[in-house]
């Protein structure tokens, strides 16, 4: 049998299908790699916004995580919407059991502005997950959540990622869509250099779900057994294409097009 790049998502359920696991599942799958997953929660949403969130229990979640590892295994796990403290520690514990490289998205807000990460979790995310992260991809806000570090520009973003290095993390995608500009600009940061990804800004409402899909991307990338850049290099092009590319559905926040390289054939 061809072997396949095995992905594991911890993360939680967008009803919407634009954000969270239904994302994840569909840019691993894009990408060549292969989708496992751990459900942490359940929202209720759409592109107008998060309606509910329904945490699963602790166990069910390791069960869940355990039932992939123990059988499927995994070559990379990446790690969303966690949402608890509990649930941090939980996850932190599971990603101690295995070898594969953790890309892990600090899931605080949707993009509606809905806290997906309570208040006090920002600390358990700080002390457990960033150690733990072979890739972090912080937007601004979440680098200065977990930094303190204000983030307005390039300078700020590379001081941010800097600070997260220095917390453990063994490298940084600091993703630029929330810094103002005509373009966007994505900066990897390594202990031995960075990498700077630049495009030009998209005018557009419809971007829900774009570090899910970025993070998981990059796990495909890494779960296929490439090499941090090429796989970062390869998921930014993969999102900044879904994202020219959007749909246009719904009222609100819209899904970027997840499958956009099948129509491209």
């Amino acid at each position: 049998m061809r072997g396949v790049g095995r992905v594991l998502i911890i993360a939680g359920s967008d009803s919407g299908g634009g954000a969270g696991l239904q994302a994840d599942v569909k840019a691993v799958t894009m990408l060549g790699a292969f989708a496992a997953t751990a459900v942490t929660a359940i929202t209720v949403q759409n592109t107008l916004g998060v309606h509910g969130v329904h945490p699963l229990p602790l166990d069910l979640i390791e069960a869940q995580a355990r039932a992939v590892l123990d059988d499927i295994g995994a070559d990379a796990i990446k790690t969303g919407m966690l949402g608890s403290t509990a649930v941090v520690e939980r996850v932190a514990a599971i990603l101690d059991t295995t070898d594969a490289p953790a890309v892990v998205d600090p899931v605080m807000v949707a993009k509606g502005g809905q806290a997906l990460l309570a208040e006090d979790a920002v600390e358990a995310v700080r002390r457990l997950m960033v150690p733990r992260a072979a890739l972090l991809t912080p937007n601004a806000p979440e680098a200065e959540a977990l930094t303190g570090v204000e983030v307005r520009d390039l300078d700020g973003q590379r001081r941010a990622g800097e600070a997260l290095l220095a917390l453990g993390a063994g490298a940084v995608l600091m993703k630029g869509g929330h810094v103002p500009g005509e373009t966007v600009v994505d900066l990897l940061i390594t202990p031995t250099g960075e990498t700077v990804l630049e495009g030009d800004r998209v005018a557009t409402r419809h971007t829900h779900g774009t570090g899910c899909t970025l993070a998981s991307a990059c796990a495909a990338g890494l779960a296929k057994g490439l090499a941090l850049e090429p796989a970062v290099a390869e998921a930014w092009a993969y999102v900044a294409e879904a994202i020219r590319r959007a749909p246009g559905l719904g009222g609100g926040h819209g899904p970027l097009d997840h499958g956009w390289p099948v129509r491209a054939r």
